[in-house]
């Protein structure tokens, strides 16, 4: 039983080519993105989609390199790109409006004035005991006391009452 490798710097030597890496990387992050962007925000729950993919990815990479690769070097690389990536898509979308509403979704009301938006509780698969509960854990007794409330980007239910 050896308890030394034989040869250290094979462990971080990369296998896959520098671009393969920053392409799969690249790929999967923007992919799972997407992906979790055109699902209901409730899906990912109470992290910004972001954030989850990061996570996702990370992880995924930081297994790999503890046990599918033979080199830490590929996992490494996976998990800068991913994190650039990260960096990087979080400052344009704070600087590029358009890239900030590509990436993150609107709040959407569930109620206005009262009033239970149906089509919107579909949307985002709130059923009406899930926002009965979410009234009683922010002590509001009577939904006509809500102003308006909303399925936040990031899947929590904001309230606004009238008083």
């Amino acid at each position: 039983m050896d308890f030394f490798p034989d040869d250290w710097a094979g462990i971080w030597t990369p296998e896959m080519p520098l671009l393969e890496l920053l392409a799969r990387a690249g790929v999967l992050y923007f992919g799972i993105l997407f992906l979790l962007r055109i699902m209901p925000r409730r899906t990912g729950g109470e992290l910004a989609t972001m954030d989850l993919v990061l996570i996702l990815l990370m992880t995924e990479a930081a297994a790999h390199a503890l046990g599918d690769y033979s080199s830490l070097g590929d996992g490494l690389l996976l998990i800068v790109t991913v994190m650039l990536l990260n960096f990087l898509v979080n400052a344009l979308s704070y600087r590029v409006k358009w890239l900030e509403r590509l990436v993150s979704s609107p709040p959407i009301p569930i109620v206005i004035d009262g009033h239970i938006q149906r089509r919107n509780m579909r949307r985002e698969f709130v059923t009406e005991d899930e926002l009965q509960s979410h009234l009683r854990q922010n002590d509001i007794d009577d939904i006509a006391k809500v102003k308006c409330a909303y399925v936040e980007s990031e899947g929590q239910i904001t309230f606004v009452t009238r008083s």
